[in-house]
């Protein structure tokens, strides 16, 4: 259980949802999926376990028919493109990023149109036309030549300016302290960002909540985060997991 003085703050928030008749909707995003991994087989057993839909957004360039294998009784998993390799082409004094910085557009585009094909041919079933950018970052003169290669979405990081054509679908609340220890950030933390941004929505933003993971580096306190944070939601009639298919859906369909 989360600690009373972290979750009261929650559930006095998703009270006030219930009681107002409204649904807040939350989804789960997963960065840098390649392989089977006992990671990956943690994160895929504790979100079946609580009815979880999550987004695994998968690097084209080094996976196989072995992903495909792992995921074939997954339902609830759907299948991202995030970019080509996860390589960061940024000149030393720059952010990472791969999708943008001194590379020829030509080149880019033309790792993501691969990397489109290789993930929708190995998950057909699973697969959203949907681009993840490595380290949430793409230079937006890319952006209007995505629908071209076939992208539909594009998830990001932090709340959406709705300036695109585009759906968006992004992220807001990352579990690990990149900057820091590198580690699973404090419950505290999380749960006080995550109350911030249903109050946002509960006052008018349209926008579903996406909570960020990245399996690979998970220490003890990010997995201890999702297991409470999947506890403590899973059962309240004041918030809803959806999946990113039906949320992108949605969007088209009121768009």
């Amino acid at each position: 259980m989360i600690d009373s003085t972290i979750r009261d703050p929650l559930y006095r928030e998703l009270d006030r949802w219930h009681a107002a008749g409204r649904v807040a909707r939350l989804w789960l995003r997963d960065d840098d999926a390649i392989e089977p991994t006992p990671a990956l087989d943690r994160l895929l057993a504790e979100t079946k376990i609580y009815g979880i839909p999550i987004t695994l957004a998968v690097i084209p360039a080094f996976t196989d028919e072995a992903l495909v294998a792992r995921l074939a009784d997954e339902a609830h998993v759907n299948v991202a493109v995030h970019g080509w390799a996860h390589h960061n082409h940024a000149n030393s004094d720059k952010k990472k990023q791969e999708l943008g910085g001194p590379r020829l557009e030509e080149t880019i585009l033309g790792e993501l149109y691969e990397g489109f094909l290789t993930l929708q041919k190995l998950h057909p079933t699973r697969f959203l036309t949907m681009l993840v950018p490595p380290w949430n970052r793409i230079d937006k003169a890319l952006i209007p030549k995505l629908p071209a290669l076939g992208f539909q979405s594009l998830s990001t990081y932090g709340r959406s300016k709705g300036e695109n054509a585009l759906a968006i679908l992004n992220s807001h609340i990352d579990l690990m302290d990149w900057h820091g220890t590198r580690g699973g950030r404090p419950m505290v933390d999380l749960i006080g960002e995550l109350v911030v941004e249903l109050q946002d929505r509960f006052e008018g933003r349209n926008e579903p909540i996406g909570i960020l993971g990245h399996h690979l580096v998970h220490d003890a306190a990010a997995w201890d985060f999702l297991a409470k944070l999947f506890g403590a939601t899973a059962g309240h009639p004041g918030v809803e997991w959806a999946s990113a298919a039906a949320l992108l859906q949605d969007q088209i369909s009121t768009s």
